[in-house]
């Protein structure tokens, strides 16, 4: 436990793997980019790097830049590209939204759930574009509405114990289909299409570890420091129970759904 005031709230065992999360809709999102030797390539919120590294083995003859704001993602994705030994990419701690990137410099952009942060959309699309040459490609996943992903309602609920409003902006501010036709649109986009990814996530191979895959998330930490420890051991029993009842042979999954959003240059 980690004593906060008069509050405990639990240390995770282990950090969230996101990429393991991810894992089936980062195949959606590689099938979707339509990569060349020679390309050069934006990744953008890049992470700890797979899709920034999956890329620039593709683009060999090429050079991948993945940006990102996390100085301690960003190290363990050079970390990763040196034992890979993938040497034509590099990263960067960089806001998207606003770094002079060199212009018309890249032939293609891509991110995974890394576009949805930005407090001003239309002007960090436009920044994005002014980087990318003419006809160039745009490809990244965003989330769906909140209310559409059970693994938002289902673990909010239970470490709240009562039904919770499904959470808007923030990770799901491109939620909306129009909406995020509109901002690529004025940003200068064209060709604009927005398709469904109905696939689920995984938070572990047995329900501990799910549990303190959860617990290693901001969304469950805000919600347990308003907790003393036996409302804590309470919410805890309940996401145990949750998590149990989403294990089957394979680990812990739930519903989820996304949209696969292409545009060009």
């Amino acid at each position: 436990m980690v004593d906060s005031g008069n509050r405990a709230v639990p240390a995770p065992k282990n950090t969230f793997d996101y990429d393991a999360e991810l894992r089936h809709h980062h195949r959606r999102l590689r099938e979707a980019i339509d990569l060349g030797p020679g390309d050069s390539v934006l990744d953008i919120g890049c992470g700890t790097g797979q899709l920034t590294r999956e890329v620039a083995k593709v683009a060999h003859e090429g050079s991948t830049l993945g940006v990102d704001i996390s100085p301690g993602m960003l190290t363990r994705a050079r970390e990763l590209s040196a034992a890979e030994d993938v040497r034509n990419v590099r990263f960067e701690q960089a806001d998207a939204q606003v770094h002079p990137f060199p212009a018309e410099h890249f032939t293609r952009a891509v991110s995974r759930f890394g576009t949805m942060f930005f407090a001003d959309p239309v002007a960090a699309f436009t920044n994005i574009g002014r980087a990318l040459r003419p006809e160039a490609q745009l490809v990244q996943l965003v989330w769906q509405a909140g209310d559409r992903q059970e693994w938002v309602g289902t673990i909010r609920q239970a470490l709240v114990g009562a039904p919770v409003a499904a959470p808007t902006g923030g990770a799901f501010s491109l939620a909306d289909p129009a909406d995020a036709k509109s901002v690529l649109t004025a940003a200068g986009f064209a060709d604009v299409t927005v398709a469904e990814v109905h696939e689920p996530v995984y938070y572990g191979p047995d329900p501990a570890a799910g549990v303190d895959s959860v617990l290693a998330l901001r969304m469950a930490t805000e919600l347990l420091a308003e907790f003393d420890a036996d409302e804590t051991e309470r919410a805890l029993d309940r996401l145990d129970a949750v998590m149990t009842a989403h294990c089957g042979t394979e680990g812990v999954w739930f519903d989820s759904r996304a949209w696969l959003i292409t545009a060009r240059r």
